[in-house]
């Protein structure tokens, strides 16, 4: 090889080596640029901490445990306290004479304006889900019934319990029985739909007027009889943050929460209709 050709040839070789070296330092810089997959992801929003005091009607029992706990995993360093449950017009009496809570969940909207009349109420109130009433019975419904009739018939009828009449359960109830034209002699008026359903799943009552969510969440153990009209009487569930929260900002995040995507999932998931 002349000396000529040999130059060149170190030449080429010179500048191919340089040219590899540019690609293997340029793929080493879109390897770090590029996000591993594997990471991860930031939680979106912002992080919450301290506690969290809520307050919701009886029937929204279970399913607000569990928008509670998810709510929990989003922000690790908020420590959800246990959810306090009861009829909607005891929890607002009690908000009322001065109970301290960040969220208020009522299952009407009646008992949530007496609490926003009041002052207490940080913003509008928000909708966010619905609820009617069935029948709950016996397993295999051993008596037989089959509507609002059967609860007032014959000369021994069945052991009926309903909801008081200011908790809305036995508003609903009231207005349904009015339409059907039913008088209802209930052997106990209760405070809340979840002693309802326990005395109906005790053998205590032969039957009992709850949320369809109720009998669903009793496992078995009630058997629910559906209301021919159910519907004229579907109680519309608001959400809202109190003026006296102690963690306001995490309060008005978990009613956001309850109303998102995710939320209306998990309320679809116990037997909730949407708002």
């Amino acid at each position: 090889m002349s000396a000529r050709r040999a130059l060149a040839a170190f030449a080429v070789g010179s500048v191919a080596l340089a040219l590899l070296a540019a690609c293997a330092s340029s793929g080493d810089a879109d390897a770090s640029a590029t996000p591993d997959a594997s990471a991860p992801a930031a939680p979106a929003g912002a992080e919450h901490s301290g506690e969290l005091t809520i307050f919701a009607a009886a029937s929204l029992g279970g399913v607000f445990d569990e928008l509670a706990t998810r709510f929990e995993t989003l922000h690790p360093s908020l420590d959800v306290l246990p959810v306090t449950y009861d009829g909607s017009s005891v929890l607002a009496t009690q908000l009322i004479e001065g109970a301290p809570a960040d969220v208020f969940a009522s299952a009407d909207e009646p008992n949530l304006d007496r609490v926003a009349d009041e002052g207490l109420v940080a913003g509008e109130p928000e909708l966010f889900a619905t609820n009617v009433l069935e029948i709950a019975v016996q397993p295999g419904n051993p008596l037989g019934i089959e509507g609002l009739d059967d609860l007032a018939d014959g000369s021994a009828p069945p052991v009926v319990v309903v909801c008081a009449a200011e908790v809305p359960c036995g508003r609903a109830a009231a207005t349904l029985l009015a339409d059907a034209g039913v008088e209802l002699s209930p052997a106990s008026e209760e405070q809340n739909v979840s002693a309802v359903l326990t005395k109906v799943r005790t053998g205590e009552a032969d039957a009992g007027l709850v949320y369809v969510t109720d009998v669903r969440a009793a496992d078995g153990d009630v058997e629910g009889i559906a209301i021919a009209g159910a519907d004229a009487a579907t109680n519309r569930y608001p959400i809202a943050a109190l003026t006296g929260a102690a963690n306001p900002e995490a309060a008005a995040a978990f009613v956001e929460f309850v109303r998102s995507p995710e939320g209306a999932e998990v309320l679809a998931e116990f037997g909730f209709g949407a708002p």
